[in-house]
């Protein structure tokens, strides 16, 4: 099977030839620059200069042999940045920083810094409706960002007979709307000012749509994933409460999907949250997605891989969840590791409707031999 085909049986609940695997397919399944670079020099494979897959995670991006080597099924789609606006990365004494085209900072620190984090939200000191309406917003129909996105579809089909995945412009409805507002203004306003929440969530899922539109009008022939996300959830409990979810942002999901299902129906809606959000997956299944990533093992009610497989198997892929990120990989040793890719392999795989990727993206902490250990028991386990 070619990568794309493996990809589109297991999204269809088929099993095909063997697991399909991914690194780098998407935003929440990278690798960090620091960690690549010592896995490629422990492996002795040489390597040009990594370049920034994901500047504000700080993630790095594989080249195209290796993912071929490795067995990688899946490629990234992304659309450019608008006329308009260029990143421009400055420096004070302390910090690097940057403002997106949504006006929001990001700072990361010289020193000791891992990311860049939420620094300014430009919504944050305003206290009505009104002002917000003021805000210059991004123009999704800037037609730069969708200039070259089917070239580099077709790049990527002949070149790599890969599954491609289009990856959204910014975090989900709910992330771009409290980055935009800060979060403690917008989950205080949730509750005391809900206007000014449906006004800002209304204007990200605007945004949305017509780049969801535009984006799919170019290559929604040659794709098969969309990637959308909105973390809903932390370590152990949901952000918010079921009824919340379901007043201010299940109704805005199940617009958007349904418009991205009635511009390309064939593709696959994959969904991003951390965390515990076992609670909400049938309001997520209701709302149009078909899969659901990273499946958080490490997370309350997201332990039980099995469990979770019998109860929602039959309505949604599993995308992730192949090894915990947060201990096992990064402080396991190698036996673990295999240990536990060879549990979350036997619990997700059977049946279809899983890809293999780690719980979320490959952290600088994780030592090379434990991601080689990984590789090497996807590799010895992934036939059915």
């Amino acid at each position: 099977m070619t990568s794309e085909e493996r990809l589109k049986k297991a999204l269809n609940h088929k099993e095909p030839d063997r697991v399909p695997f991914d690194i780098s397919g998407t935003e929440t399944s990278a690798i960090s620059t620091v960690t690549l670079e010592r896995w490629l020099n422990y492996k002795g494979i040489p390597y040009k200069p990594i370049e920034y897959f994901s500047l504000e995670n700080q993630m790095g991006k594989v080249e195209e042999k290796v993912l071929e080597d490795l067995g990688v099924d899946t490629r990234c789609l992304k659309t450019d940045p608008p006329s308009g606006w260029k990143l421009d990365i400055r420096e004070d004494q302390d910090y690097k920083y940057f403002e997106s085209e949504w006006k929001i900072i990001w700072k990361m620190p010289k020193k000791y810094g891992f990311y860049y984090d939420l620094y300014k939200s430009p919504l944050s000191s305003f206290s009505n409706v009104e002002e917000i309406k003021k805000f210059l917003w991004p123009n999704p129909n800037n037609p730069t960002r969708y200039k070259n996105l089917r070239k580099e579809a077709l790049k990527i089909k002949n070149s790599s007979k890969s599954g491609i995945v289009l990856e959204r412009n910014t975090g989900g409805i709910f992330e771009t709307s409290w980055w935009l507002r800060g979060m403690s203004n917008f989950f205080i306003d949730m509750i005391s000012n809900p206007s000014i929440v449906e006004f800002i969530l209304d204007k990200v899922l605007e945004f949305k749509m017509v780049y969801w539109e535009k984006a799919l009008q170019k290559v929604g022939d040659q794709i098969l994933v969309v990637a959308e996300a909105d973390d809903i959830a932390g370590q152990s409990s949901l952000l918010m409460s079921p009824e919340m979810y379901r007043k201010y942002l299940k109704p805005r999901h199940t617009k958007l999907f349904s418009h991205i299902k009635k511009i390309a129906p064939n593709v696959k809606i994959f969904f991003h949250s951390c965390g515990a959000v076992y609670n909400l997956i049938p309001d997520l299944i209701e709302s149009g997605i078909d899969i659901l990533n990273p499946i958080q093992v490490s997370a309350s009610g997201m332990e039980d891989t099995k469990k979770l497989k019998k109860e929602f198997g039959k309505d949604i892929v599993f995308w992730g969840g192949g090894i915990d990120t947060q201990k096992i990989l990064p402080m396991g040793t190698p036996q673990e590791v295999k240990d536990e890719v060879k549990k979350r392999i036997d619990d997700l795989a059977p049946g279809g409707g899983f890809i293999f990727s780690p719980v979320h993206c490959i952290q600088r902490d994780v030592p090379p031999e434990n991601l080689d250990a990984m590789i090497e028991t996807l590799q010895n386990n992934w036939s059915y």
